[in-house]
């Protein structure tokens, strides 16, 4: 078997070869050779499943779609592979020996000797079997911590890298605008600068590794209708312009992210695969985005059947490409047959697939796979004998020592403290009842789009491929003088109660409860939560609060222990509970990492990334309300909520005292300088993060009360002290204006530095002076913090 492919052309020859020579030179030198037939065929993929023999893909039997035939395409050659380690349990040794296969296939079967890009889903790790599963994006946003989820990220990257991989599905910047979204899980939070860092630290990290990281879903799929999956969004532009778009900006802008993919819904009427001014107008010629836009799974064949605003599958091909979409996925439906004869018929200008194949191009070129030396043989199988597969089952490892002890980091910095009358840590009980559905699953750590979750469980046949210890085990491991009696009591969903007596009985015989509560990812309508498993209300699912409130009524001290993908509404736990924890599917490493909060080996240091509300119905509801969306007294539903964003606790106390301000005020293209000393008042290390809002009180638009503008997670030894110093550019007090240009403006605000968004321990009145000021992508986005020790 030999490493290159032969081409017509003798490598190094041809002008798009040559590595030496800038992008655009090679690109157009092979744009100018393609045929048309040629060029489309670079602006689709096609869904295969890698063969567990290590022989080539097989395109995948999806029901939505009828199976291409591979082998009448490649000649004109093909854009991308779909998912060929995510679509079944393969061995991964044997996955990256089937991609070397067909790219050698693909490759030899073109004039050119082009590759096909591959990608994958990497929203909690490597989406392959016997890879990593880390945390959920809302774990990571827990963590308030974008050093941490850069480095996993460039972990994650580094495995898809090693076995061929080249694009990662990933990150979602959709920001949660209501909790009853199936999505909220894939989702780093209710606040776009917390998502925009988090997932801006992501990007730079997946992309570190040489992997294609792509933005999703641009734009508003989040702000749906009753937090219906692809149901209508009825958000104006002011809330587009403010909430949604800021965390791509920031990602296009700081993250050198290479690709986009749109989103399903349409915002008052103009779906975003067909949106020219979004795709084009937006993310191109105003933020200067130079790589793909890709499409949502079957998004442009939506634009005929769910979105009608095409007649036939050419004219939803022409409605996409003129709006900006690059490239079809997951396979050829709209810009096969139907684009050639829309081209052919001159309905389609050869313009739109010469400006999409260039973009195409371009990023092959950049990841070498238009170099006169690729080579099909991927790193993980570099040197080995690809002639005996049995020989290569096993030999790669995706959940090595390393990547688990990085998720043990991400999972043990994102679990959040909600509530604790002293309890926690528990001190030596001599018997804990454990109690809940989540108390015995071992895939409740794990998110919709894990790979045992999203594909595992349509295989029950395979082995998970990486070990997820239960919540049980993790406990008894932890506590390891205690008797842990572990019983259910009810299902994650349904409305049997016929096991609550028993819970009840082993919590009277305990010293202390932990309550296994939570969710079951899955997906449309196979779990509790993921995508298109939506919520009526934000209940606990099933039975739950029953049984919960039946483990209260025992007396015994109760520790609510929440693995979930959304925030729920707790009832009486909220008052009556002795402590609340709450994760996000925290992954393989979680039920330790819970554990080890419970009985105080690890300082909780968690924030929450979404507000955890007081009652099940009072949705759609976050902390970015303005006045009106605050409890009133012309209306009975009242949104508080019961913790609020940026919350948490741990297992010490921090004072802030100081603020100082150099200047009160600074003009509208300055920046205000304050300091405060942040001391830790108690007898163990803990980690504060410290929450920098803004509040403008007379604006020209209604503002929300509140909005995070910049926060820093500040470590401390017991007793320890620092000064903090923060320098706030007035570019971060804009907004989109009355004319829909961001705008600067005079006038007397508020700086707010908070624990959480409920808990502000500093307030500085300052005030910008001067002109109003139009500002645009190109604005200040953060501010500035030094952080000193000091000794007062």
């Amino acid at each position: 078997m030999t490493d290159n492919v032969t081409l017509d052309i003798a490598p190094g020859t041809a002008t798009w070869t040559d590595p030496t020579l800038d992008l655009a030179t090679r690109v157009d030198a092979l744009v100018a050779a393609m045929t048309l037939p040629e060029k489309v065929a670079q602006l689709y993929g096609v869904w295969v499943g890698a063969a567990a023999d290590g022989g080539e893909v097989a395109p995948y039997q999806h029901e939505m779609e009828e199976p291409v035939d591979l082998a009448a395409l490649l000649d004109a050659g093909l854009g991308q592979l779909t998912r060929p380690f995510g679509t079944a349990p393969v061995d991964p040794a044997l996955g990256a020996l089937s991609l070397l296969r067909t790219q050698q296939r693909i490759a030899a079967a073109n004039r050119f000797g082009i590759p096909a890009m591959a990608h994958e889903e990497c929203l909690a790790g490597f989406a392959a079997w016997g890879a990593t599963a880390y945390p959920v994006p809302l774990s990571w946003g827990a963590t308030f911590d974008p050093e941490l989820i850069g480095r996993m990220a460039a972990a994650i990257g580094a495995d898809l890298r090693r076995v061929g991989v080249h694009q990662g599905l990933a990150p979602v910047l959709d920001v949660v605008r209501d909790a009853r979204w199936g999505r909220v899980e894939e989702t780093i939070g209710e606040d776009p600068y917390l998502v925009g860092t988090i997932a801006t630290a992501y990007v730079r990290g997946l992309e570190s590794a040489g992997v294609v990281a792509t933005l999703k879903h641009f734009a508003g799929y989040s702000a749906s209708r009753g937090g219906r999956n692809l149901a209508p969004v009825p958000m104006g532009p002011r809330e587009r312009a403010d909430v949604i778009l800021p965390p791509f900006e920031m990602a296009v802008r700081e993250g050198g992210a290479r690709s986009v993919m749109h989103a399903y819904t349409d915002t008052d009427g103009m779906p975003s695969a067909a949106d020219e001014e979004l795709l084009t107008g937006l993310l191109r010629d105003a933020w200067g985005f130079p790589g793909t836009v890709v499409a949502d799974y079957f998004g442009i064949a939506f634009l005929r059947t769910l979105h009608g605003v095409a007649g036939s599958w050419a004219e939803a091909a022409g409605a996409a490409l003129a709006a900006g979409v690059d490239v079809e996925l997951p396979t050829v439906k709209t810009f096969g047959e139907p684009l050639r004869e829309a081209l052919a018929a001159g309905v389609v200008p050869e313009a739109l697939i010469d400006r999409a194949v260039r973009r195409v191009l371009t990023q092959k070129a950049q990841l070498g796979l238009l170099d006169a030396d690729w080579s099909p043989v991927p790193p993980a199988l570099a040197g080995a004998d690809l002639s005996d597969p049995d020989a290569l089952r096993g030999t790669v490892d995706l959940d090595p020592p390393a990547n688990r002890a990085l998720a043990r980091e991400v999972a043990e910095r994102s679990v959040v403290l909600l509530a604790n009358d002293g309890i926690l840590p528990l001190d030596r009980p001599a018997r804990i009842a454990l109690v809940g559905p989540q108390a015995e699953s071992p895939t409740a750590v794990l998110g919709c789009y894990s790979f045992p979750a999203h594909v595992g469980s349509r295989h029950p046949e395979v082995p998970v491929g990486i070990e997820l210890p239960t919540l049980a085990a993790a406990l008894r491991a932890e506590f390891g003088d205690s008797v842990v009696v572990s019983v259910a009591g009810v299902r994650v969903d349904g409305d049997d109660t016929g096991g609550v007596p028993a819970a009840v009985e082993a919590a009277r015989g305990a010293d202390v409860v932990v309550a296994a509560l939570g969710d079951r990812a899955g997906l449309f309508g196979r779990g509790t939560s993921g995508e298109g498993c939506d919520a009526e209300s934000l209940a606990l699912p099933g039975a739950q609060q029953h049984l919960l409130d039946a483990l209260l009524d025992t007396g015994t001290p109760v520790v609510v222990t929440l693995l979930a993908g959304r925030p729920y509404a707790l009832g009486r736990a909220v008052t009556e509970a002795a402590a609340i924890v709450q994760s996000f599917f925290p992954g393989e490493e979680g039920t330790p990492a819970i554990a080890g909060v419970l009985g105080g080996r690890i300082d909780p240091q968690g924030r929450l990334p979404v507000s955890v509300p007081r009652g099940p119905g009072a949705q759609p509801s976050t902390y970015l309300a303005a006045r009106l969306g605050q409890a009133s007294d012309v209306s009975n539903v009242d949104p508080t909520p019961a913790y609020g964003f940026g919350h948490g606790l741990g297992y010490t106390t921090f004072d802030w005292s100081g603020l100082v301000l150099d200047e009160p005020v600074a003009a509208t293209d300055g920046e205000l300088r304050l300091h405060f000393t942040l001391r830790n008042t108690g007898s163990r290390w803990g980690s504060e993060v410290v929450q920098v809002y803004a509040h403008d009180p007379v604006a020209s638009v209604v503002q929300p009360v509140q909005r995070l503008v910049g926060y820093l997670r500040v470590p401390l030894a017991a007793g320890a002290a620092c000064r903090i110093d923060l320098a706030v550019p007035a570019d971060l007090f804009s907004f989109t204006g009355r004319d829909g240009r961001r705008v600067v403006e005079p006038g007397e605000l508020e700086l707010r530095l908070a624990a959480s968004s409920t808990d502000h321990r500093l307030v500085a009145a300052v005030a910008l002076r001067g002109a109003t000021r139009h500002v645009d992508h190109t604005r200040r986005l953060h501010p500035r913090f030094a952080v000193t020790p000091s000794a007062g």
